[in-house]
């Protein structure tokens, strides 16, 4: 089976990034990194692709009068590219309905909380604030509401008496680099259906130990 040809879409650092293209550099992975695209010049992302011969983009949303204009522009380089399916991977901006349907069921995210629980932003204060005896990460499918759309898998980690933010956000980053590539995988050897929003796993390679885990 070809693998699948993957654009990463980031706007920083790449940690997640690091991770997937780590999992691609095995041939025996089922998907490979084909292109990274960042939408802010110049970041460590960048240069994480570079070093292991990934092409990269950089597509400056300032550049663009509209999020459409934008998000199409990046259509238009992924697609050049023979890009078939996106994984976001910290890139911090908010995609048109256009863009989302244009990738419908070809675009995962990964995001740093146990959805439903805390979309958006600020998910380790929160889950601290909330008293939570469990945090985590989820891989999902993208739909235009945010941080909706059918669960791939997550990881979940304890949240300790002594953890402050910054302690907690390094525990679900760690899990966070151990769900994604395994989800992507997942996706990449056709071992998921989609119909109405619900997924169908056929014969599963994650484990629940994989799916929903305590490291």
């Amino acid at each position: 089976m070809a693998r699948l040809k993957v654009g990463v879409l980031i706007s920083g650092r790449g940690s997640n990034l690091q991770a997937l293209l780590d999992a691609a550099a095995d041939p025996s992975f089922p998907a490979e990194i084909v292109l990274v695209v960042s939408n802010v010049p110049d970041v460590a992302g960048l240069d994480r692709a570079k070093k292991v011969g990934v092409a990269t983009a950089t597509i400056n949303h300032r550049d663009y009068k509209s999020r459409l204009d934008f998000d199409n522009a990046v259509t238009d380089t992924l697609e050049n590219s023979g890009v078939e399916f996106v994984c976001l991977a910290g890139f911090m901006r908010l995609v048109t309905k256009e863009f989302v349907e244009h990738w419908h069921n070809r675009m995962i995210n990964i995001h740093p909380a146990l959805l439903p629980l805390f979309p958006g932003l600020d998910t380790h204060r929160r889950a601290l604030d909330e008293g939570c005896k469990l945090h985590g990460c989820t891989v999902h499918f993208v739909r235009h509401e945010m941080d909706s759309g059918p669960i791939v898998g997550q990881a979940a980690v304890p949240v300790l008496p002594c953890d402050t933010e910054s302690s907690l956000a390094a525990r679900v980053l760690t899990a966070e680099h151990r769900l994604y590539p395994e989800c992507l995988k997942l996706i990449a050897e056709q071992h998921i259906t989609i119909s109405d929003n619900q997924l169908t796993y056929t014969q599963v390679s994650l484990t629940e130990e994989d799916i929903l885990s305590n490291p």
